[in-house]
Order: C-alpha cells, then sequence, then structure tokens
C-alpha cells in the first residue's frame, strides 16, 4: 500500500464537487492544471474564478518534500514556528551532499562521516516533527517522490526547483524555498499568484533515437529559460498520451529551466501502469474512479487556442534528439545541425566525460536505453573514449537494474556507477583533470549547464542531451559524431554504425529492493530532542531578522551592479558551499562571489567606499554591516534563476542587503527574498541601470506609504553632486507588504502560534 493513503482518500473524496464548483465559477470548460489549483484551494469549493498572472491565491498543499541541502534551514524556520508536529505529510531525502569521487560505496561512506553531524539533525528534527526520512544512499528526492508519493490531482511543494518532476504523474508540484514550506508544515495557507496556462500539444510518437528528453530539449530551445515564467505548462494531445510515466516526468523536471512554475501531464493508462508497477495499485483504483477529472475537459483540448494563454505544438514523430548548450540549457541543437554548431563556434570538439543519470533522467527506461548503446559498443569491439558516469535516480532504481544485469553491461564498457545522489549534477563532483584551465567539453543528461555548475571549471563547455545521446557521444568521444548517421572504427579497424536504442518502460521481473532506505518518525516525537552545537561551523540556530524600521530606507551604497546572467548558483554556489547550508553565517561568506561586478568585469570585487579599495564581495558587505551602512544589490534580467536555494535570499539579508534592483526576477527567487522581508523592487524602464553608478548614495522612497501596485522611487546621489531618480516597481501584495514591515514572513507565522 502507499504511503499516505487515508490523505489521498480525502483528497479523492472531494474531488467531484471541488471541481464542478470550479466549474460553475469560472462558467467554462477547464484545463487539468485549472481542475488541480481550484481543487485545492485553502478555503474550499471555488466562490469566484480568478485571473492569471494577476490574481495572488491562498492554496492547500497536500505534501511538503525537502532535500539535505535546504531542508537544514527549512528546518531551522520551522523550528521556530511553534508547532509540535508538521501540519501535512513532509520528507526529508538526502540527496545533496554525497560528493562523486571515486565510485558509490566508497563515495557514500566518505559523505556518511563526513556529513554526520547534519544527517544526525535532519534525522532528529523529522523524528521529532513526525517528517518521513530518507537516508543518504535512499535516493535523489524526486525519483523517490516519483516512486513513493507522486499521485495524479495531487498539489505539493517541494524545496528544490526541480519538484516539478512529479508533474509526470499528474501532480501540481511546484518548486518554492523553505519559507514557503515551512508555512505549510505549520499549517498555514500557501500564496501563489495564479498561474498563466501554456498549452503543449503533442502529435504522433516517438522513435529510434528520439526521447521525452528531445522534448523538453525543443520547448526548452523555443521558450528560452525565462518564456515559461508565471506560467504552468500542460502537456497534452495523442503524443503525450504514448509517453511512458517517467519519460514525463523527465519533460517536467526539466520544465524548471525555462522558468515555468510546474508542468503537468494528465492521468492516462501509462500514469496507471507506473503507479501499479510501483505498488501502488491502491492509488490507480481511485483514480480511474474520478479519472474524467484528472486530465483537462474534451473542449479544451479540442479547441487548446480558447482556454491556454499560449499553444505550442510539436510533432513527436518528427522531432530529432537534441543537444542544448553550452553555458545554457535553452541553446538547442537537433542532432543533424549539432556538429557543424561545434565547428563553427570553436567549442572542444573532444568529448573528455559522458555522464547520465540525476533526477532528471534516471528512470529504468532510461537506464535500459543507454544499456543498449553500451552493450552495442561491448559486441562491435568498440573502445570507449570518453570517461563514462552513471548515477541511478533511487535505491529502488539502482538495485533492479543491477539484478537485471545493465549495471555490469556498464562496468564492461568502461563506465562507473556513483552514488544514488545529485553528485556531478549540482558540482558535488570531485572531476578527474589534468589540466583545469584547459577549455574542455562534457555531455550530460542532467538539467542544468551554467559555467561552472558540474564541476567548478569555467573552461568546461557542458552540453545537455538524452541518456542514451550522451552513451553514444561518450563511446565517440567526438562530438562532431552523429549517431544517427555516421560510424565509429573499432578495435579491428572496421567502421561499424550504433543501431536505434531499445529500452524497456519498466522492469518485467517487477522493481525490487533490499533497503529502500525509509526511515519512519517516532510515533510521539515530545522527547525527542534535537541538538545544535553552538560551537558547530554547519549547523547555527537561527536569530529572527530586525522589522523594518517604518521609514524611508536612505544613505545606501552599491554593493555590486551585477552584469549579465546572475543565477542562483552566482548568488549562493553549491559544489564545496552545500556543507555550511545550516549555518547562515558561514554561508554567507559565498555570496554573490559568483557575479560579475559592472564597473570592472571582475567576479568578487567590488569596491569598498570605506576604504576606497577593491575586495571581495562578502568581505565589503561585513564592512558596511559594522558600520551600520545598508547597501542595494543590482542586477540584470531573470536575476536569480536555476536552483530554488533560499540562501541566495537569506545571506544578503543577514549581512545587511536592504533591497534587490533588477530588470526581472525569476519566480522563485523573488518569493523567497520577500518571504525574508528584503525589498524586491524591478526598473520601471530598463535603461535606467545604466544610470547607477559605482560610487552612488542611493535612497528608496515612498515607503512610508508602500501599497500595492504603487512604484516606488530610487534616488541617485552621484559622486558630482548631482541627483537623479527614476520610478520602480514591485509585485508585493497586501500581505507580503506585511512580511516586509515584520522583518520576514516568519516572524509573522511565530506571532500568530504564540497567540
Amino acid at each position: 500500500m502507499a504511503f499516505d493513503i487515508d490523505m489521498i482518500k480525502k483528497v479523492y473524496d472531494r474531488y467531484s464537487t471541488r471541481v464542478d464548483a470550479a466549474r460553475k465559477a469560472t462558467g467554462k470548460p477547464l484545463t487539468l492544471t485549472e481542475k488541480i489549483l481550484y481543487a485545492h484551494l485553502s478555503a474550499g469549493d471555488a466562490q469566484k474564478a480568478f485571473e492569471r498572472g494577476t490574481d495572488y491565491v491562498d492554496f492547500a498543499p497536500d505534501r511538503v518534500a525537502m532535500q539535505d541541502a535546504t531542508a537544514q534551514m527549512a528546518l531551522l524556520q520551522f523550528m521556530q514556528a511553534g508547532r509540535p508536529q508538521v501540519a501535512v505529510p513532509s520528507t526529508v531525502h538526502c540527496d545533496h551532499l554525497i560528493q562523486a569521487k571515486v565510485g558509490a560505496v566508497a563515495d557514500l561512506n566518505t559523505a556518511v562521516d563526513i556529513n554526520r553531524e547534519v544527517y544526525d539533525f535532519l534525522s532528529s528534527v523529522s523524528d521529532k516533527y513526525g517528517i518521513g526520512f530518507w537516508k543518504a544512499g535512499a535516493g535523489i528526492i524526486h525519483q523517490v517522490v516519483l516512486e513513493n508519493y507522486a499521485f495524479p490531482g495531487g498539489m505539493m511543494i517541494g524545496t528544490d526547483s526541480h519538484t516539478p518532476n512529479a508533474g509526470g504523474l499528474g501532480m501540481v508540484a511546484i518548486g518554492v524555498g523553505g519559507a514557503d514550506a515551512c508555512d505549510v508544515m505549520a499549517g498555514l495557507p500557501w500564496e501563489l499568484k495564479f498561474p498563466k496556462l501554456l498549452g503543449v500539444k503533442l502529435t504522433g510518437k516517438l522513435s529510434g533515437w528520439t526521447s521525452a528528453k528531445d522534448v523538453i530539449l525543443r520547448v526548452a530551445g523555443i521558450l528560452t529559460v525565462k518564456g515559461g515564467t508565471g506560467f504552468i505548462v500542460e502537456y497534452f494531445g495523442e503524443g503525450a498520451r504514448s509517453m511512458s510515466a517517467t519519460g514525463k516526468a523527465t519533460i517536467c523536471n526539466m520544465g524548471a529551466e525555462i522558468g515555468a512554475t510546474t508542468s503537468i501531464f494528465g492521468y492516462d493508462e501509462k500514469a496507471a501502469d507506473y503507479l501499479r508497477g510501483t505498488k501502488r495499485g491502491d492509488i490507480a483504483d481511485m483514480a480511474d474512479a474520478i479519472a474524467e477529472h484528472l486530465t483537462g475537459d474534451e473542449d479544451v483540448y479540442a479547441n487548446p487556442e480558447q482556454y491556454f494563454d499560449q499553444v505550442i505544438e510539436i510533432n513527436l514523430s518528427e522531432l530529432e534528439p537534441h543537444v542544448n548548450g553550452p553555458f545554457t540549457p535553452d541553446l538547442a541543437w537537433p542532432i543533424s545541425k549539432f556538429a557543424q554548431a561545434v565547428k563553427e563556434n570553436n567549442w572542444p570538439e573532444k568529448l573528455e566525460v559522458g555522464l547520465i543519470g540525476s533526477c532528471t533522467n534516471s528512470s529504468y527506461e532510461d537506464i535500459t536505453r543507454s544499456a543498449s548503446i553500451a552493450q552495442q559498443a561491448i559486441d562491435k569491439d568498440l573502445v570507449t573514449k570518453a570517461e563514462f558516469t552513471i548515477t541511478p535516480g533511487s535505491e529502488q532504481v539502482r538495485y533492479t537494474v543491477e539484478r537485471d544485469g545493465y549495471l555490469d553491461t556498464f562496468a564492461q564498457m568502461g563506465g562507473v556507477v556513483l552514488a544514488n545522489a545529485c553528485g556531478p549534477c549540482i558540482g558535488q563532483w570531485a572531476r578527474h583533470t589534468d589540466d583545469p584551465t584547459r577549455k574542455n567539453s562534457i555531455i550530460t543528461s542532467f538539467n542544468r549547464n551554467f559555467a561552472k555548475r558540474q564541476d567548478g571549471n569555467p573552461n568546461t563547455h557542458a552540453f545537455v542531451a538524452s541518456p542514451e545521446i550522451v552513451t553514444a557521444f561518450a563511446i565517440a568521444g567526438d562530438l562532431t559524431f552523429n549517431p544517427l548517421t555516421d560510424t565509429l572504427t573499432n578495435k579491428n579497424g572496421e567502421q561499424v554504425k550504433l543501431d536505434e536504442p531499445q529500452g524497456i518502460e519498466m522492469p518485467v521481473r517487477g522493481y525490487a529492493v533490499e533497503d529502500a532506505g525509509y526511515q519512519a518518525p517516532a510515533e510521539d516525537g515530545s522527547q525527542v530532542q534535537v541538538i545544535v552545537s553552538p560551537t558547530s561551523s554547519r549547523l547555527q540556530l537561527l536569530e529572527p531578522f530586525t522589522p523594518w524600521e517604518g521609514t524611508d530606507i536612505t544613505g545606501l551604497r552599491l554593493l555590486i551592479k551585477a552584469k549579465g546572467k546572475c543565477t542562483t548558483d552566482h548568488i549562493s554556489m553549491a559544489g564545496p558551499w552545500l556543507k555550511f547550508r545550516g549555518h547562515l553565517d558561514n554561508i554567507s561568506n559565498n555570496m554573490l562571489i559568483g557575479a560579475i561586478n559592472y564597473f570592472n568585469n571582475t567576479a568578487d570585487s567590488v569596491k569598498n567606499e570605506l576604504t576606497g579599495e577593491y575586495g571581495p564581495v562578502p568581505a565589503t558587505q561585513r564592512d558596511y554591516k559594522a558600520a551600520g551602512i545598508g547597501t542595494v544589490v543590482v542586477g540584470d534580467e531573470n536575476y536569480g534563476e536555476g536552483s530554488s536555494r533560499e540562501h541566495a535570499a537569506m545571506e544578503p539579508r543577514h549581512l545587511g542587503v536592504r533591497a534587490i534592483l533588477v530588470k526581472s526576477f525569476a519566480r522563485i527567487h523573488e518569493t523567497n527574498l520577500k518571504k525574508q522581508g528584503m525589498l524586491a523592487i524591478t526598473f520601471a524602464d530598463s535603461n535606467d541601470y545604466d544610470k547607477i553608478q559605482e560610487d552612488d548614495v542611493i535612497d528608496i522612497t515612498g515607503l512610508t506609504t508602500f501599497a500595492p501596485g504603487q512604484q516606488l522611487t530610487v534616488v541617485l546621489h552621484h559622486k558630482d553632486g548631482s541627483t537623479e531618480s527614476f520610478p520602480v516597481n514591485h509585485t508585493y501584495n497586501a500581505q507580503q507588504i506585511e512580511w516586509f514591515k515584520a522583518g520576514g514572513a516568519l516572524n509573522i507565522i511565530r506571532r500568530q502560534m504564540a497567540s
């Protein structure tokens, strides 16, 4: 039987009533997305229609999932909320802190040893507050959620940007910061601006080398990294119904790379098959009973332009395999044009490493398709030219593919199996290289490929493709190789061609596992002690942020004017910094060290107006804080794209930054800033970005009458004595303004719990 079956039954029991109320309120047929959103209104049955992209709405998610890096801060915040237990089913998954270095067993043992303090904290805090705990080695959060917790028509939030993976099973699953998770675990409504809807109609059927991964690689090329911002992407059509549930999860997972709030597919036979295959037939039976509510209405899909804000159509029968990159996941190349692009752009043709797996592509189907290519290398006497690694998504998948012989196949062709963890995908990779200054190429089946993302090396050109394409490239060791058309020379000097990959959606003998890695919480956690050492370098109890002083903010200095792309990786790097995710002061030493200073085109070098010298961003900000001087961070378009990590919002708040002023924000990061009581504002005219000078003294006025939809004013006092001002926009609603005034949402939660 599935986890939390009683909760799921309650959700399904009310579905018909909720959907009927939504149809009545809106007066029209409903998309699947609308059905799920209206079915999860915290106020109950819908009384009115909400305006997409405008109205803020309170929802009641069914569950919360947290990975170990973000769970630390989320649970440190929850401990201040004053509740004896979480209000909704919640889980913690230890997947981010395991560094890929040697191989699965050795790397896991090392991680358990060096992270013992953090794992013990997460285990005990989960035990105390009724949270399910998945140990290190159990698997990557999104694959474990798909196998155990995702259910059609449900709503969940997760403290990781790739939470939308669960959309492959028809769930509205949204990545958030830890403060949002804290709200929901504390029993409060979760606020979201009612999203706009983007429909993707899939016709035809995948075949040959083309896989589900290529659908999202193509969509990313169409929409770019911010084209999905403010949208939920709903996939439908005959092509959608023909794909496996795990293939759909791959598409939804990487929807984070287009900035989408989440992505989703409707419930169908493939979803039912996956539920039954993962021993959740009871959920499939319940879903079958309300199947009409777990997909969009007939007229919606017959006339999608009338019901979606934007519609894209892709014919799967004509879709080519794609390779995206380098340096951004939306630079999309059909395989037929990729070799030419490599040559024309002078990207390193030699491939040094191919990496498959991750939360995006580590299903049984992915592994078997890749293994079919690996087996050909063995059978056709080919020598694998590049390093090759395999990251299973869960212990259940790993155990099953080992039982069925696929891991042995990879070993024979030279592959190394890594731990069931995020590893290289998030920079937890001790890469073997003889010269880190050399321009080089790697290719992965992961989701992100920002500069320095995987190995911290700005010279690494990272490309993204399906696992089978990655495997073929690893064998060839050459990015100008096209596995669909080209031949390779084997050990005998013969020219051989790779055949199309063959895969199996789910194991014929069923999934198997000896120890999935799950630890249930204590039935009564009241006596469980959560201990955080005051001398720990990795964990630190939180102090509440100070409330707004009630006046305009004046006399601010510019900390940095960031130039170009500034993701959460630039603001708060992962990799070796992950070990400080539970210690706000220590991790703040990485604040904005990856951002490029507009005035000197250099990372981690800003002018300290107190000394007149250039120095690291965090140290400069600490000087300003010690002197009682607030600062402003200025940024470019889509500031804060990428990972959901709230540390990117908490670090500036902790060190005394007062406002973030940018051309535009990525959704999750903007919300995270608001939750922490930070002022997040945007240029009304993006050209005003050019007016900000390095030595400016900055005022922000209009805060004494701070109100929704009402502009604020930024005043620049230049070094030459001149002054200029311009209006700035914000998206704060009344409740979010109260967060700002209180010094953060958590301060309000604590107040409410105390009363």
